[in-house]
């Protein structure tokens, strides 16, 4: 029960008026420790109830230590990698807040500026942020970060891969020095053991995922698949199940764009999301997934972490990602909170060394099944797989076909895979 963690009884009330009754492993290790105020490295993979871990202690501190009396002064900040993490960080920690009347902001990219302006003129007690639009507040002085009493760093591994090591050590010297500060991370490479030593101070360590970096409840099955016929696999495995959702990632922008129009083509409704579309539309088509207007959203490694779909059954990774441990953070989209879950991979003879490494990462025994032998169609223009799955070869130069040259492994049969290196994204 929260009230053993050291939680107040009204927080305990409003979380059981949330739903919440039954305390995660993160939350059982990091909430008493957050609350004495000590600084922490904490590891848990997506899924887990971590914003709950560092929101509901962080919240406890705000009230305890100084209880707004007036105008809110901003005094924990919480930094994410990504736009749709920090709504989801934010619309959790309001509703957790809301009996204290503690004011939560979110601050992020792609939206005008203005709003948040505004916002924070009106009072925060909690910001959540990205770090680059944090520092577009800073230069323009719209943000005080001198009364931080808890920074909280979320998916800190992902931050380090996204290049945002620079502008965290910027924010971090605008805040001060005592302050308590909770780093949280999927993986605990020595990047983050070198990030913890530079941010804490004799950080406490939570590790609740040291013999399992992936949810035993998720299933792994990986297709051998001639890239000719990735899209026809592909769209087989979303009409096999009939009407489920599912989420499909793939490497590039480019190749989330094509993918989510050849779906369309072959009657599949797809929302797509990515860097280079508007923050109007990735909200849009990440709300038409979850209220299952589509119900297959196509993705880059963007969406990896953060994303707070409900029930989701399937993970389909179109391309493997180049880091193995971004398969852990796709694949973490499903098999949440004890929920079964399935993840497909479509492997070419490319990404065999990817796939070694992703063996190497996943600690479940991963499915390998042959490549499909696929019979083509044509519907609405569009090249689809053929009810029965005979063999036959797709028309060279035929819509989403790459035409095979002479002497090339067309997938079929077995084939030793080779060792190319793979295309950045």
């Amino acid at each position: 029960m929260f009230s053993q963690l050291g939680l107040s009884p009204a927080a305990c009330a409003s979380l059981s008026r949330l739903g919440y009754e039954t305390p995660t492993p993160i939350q059982i290790e990091a909430i008493p420790l957050v609350l004495t105020g000590v600084d922490l490295l904490a590891r848990a993979h997506t899924g887990t109830g971590k914003t709950a871990a560092f929101g509901l202690p962080m919240i406890e501190r705000l009230l305890t230590t100084g209880a707004p009396g007036g105008r809110p002064t901003l005094r924990a900040l919480i930094l994410v990698p990504t736009r749709e993490l920090a709504v989801q960080v934010h619309q959790a920690l309001s509703a957790f807040a809301a009996p204290s009347r503690l004011r939560v902001v979110a601050i992020f990219g792609g939206v005008s500026m203005s709003g948040q302006v505004q916002a924070l003129r009106r009072g925060a007690d909690i910001v959540v942020a990205t770090p680059g639009r944090l520092i577009d507040h800073l230069q323009r002085r719209t943000v005080d970060l001198s009364a931080i009493d808890v920074l909280t760093l979320d998916e800190g591994d992902r931050m380090l891969d996204m290049g945002f090591l620079p502008a965290l050590r910027r924010i971090v010297a605008a805040v001060p020095r005592r302050r308590q500060t909770l780093l949280f991370s999927a993986t605990m490479s020595e990047a983050i053991i070198q990030l913890s030593t530079e941010f804490t101070r004799n950080a406490a360590r939570v590790d609740v995922c040291a013999r399992q970096v992936v949810a035993p409840t998720v299933t792994h099955q990986m297709h051998h698949v001639a890239v000719e016929h990735k899209r026809d696999v592909l769209t087989q495995i979303l009409t096999q199940d009939g009407a489920i959702q599912a989420l499909v990632f793939c490497r590039t922008k480019r190749g989330a764009n094509r993918v989510g129009e050849g779906l369309g083509q072959r009657g599949v409704r797809a929302g797509v999301i990515h860097g280079n579309k508007s923050q109007s539309a990735r909200s849009r088509a990440l709300d038409d997934f979850k209220t299952g207007r589509v119900r297959v959203l196509v993705a880059t490694d963007l969406a990896a972490r953060g994303l707070d779909i409900a029930h989701l059954p399937l993970v389909v990774n179109f391309d493997l990602p180049l880091v193995a441990e971004d398969y852990v953070h796709r694949v973490g989209r499903t098999g949440r909170a004890g929920e079964r879950g399935r993840a497909v991979s479509l492997v070419t003879a490319s990404e065999a060394g990817l796939l070694r490494q992703i063996q190497q990462v996943v600690t479940a025994p991963l499915e390998h099944v042959g490549t499909p032998r696929v019979e083509t169609t044509q519907l609405r223009g569009a090249t689809t797989l053929g009810s029965d799955m005979m063999a036959a070869r797709p028309r060279p130069g035929s819509r989403g076909m790459r035409r095979t040259p002479p002497g090339r492994p067309t997938g079929h049969g077995k084939r030793r895979f080779g060792s190319r290196r793979a295309a950045t994204t």
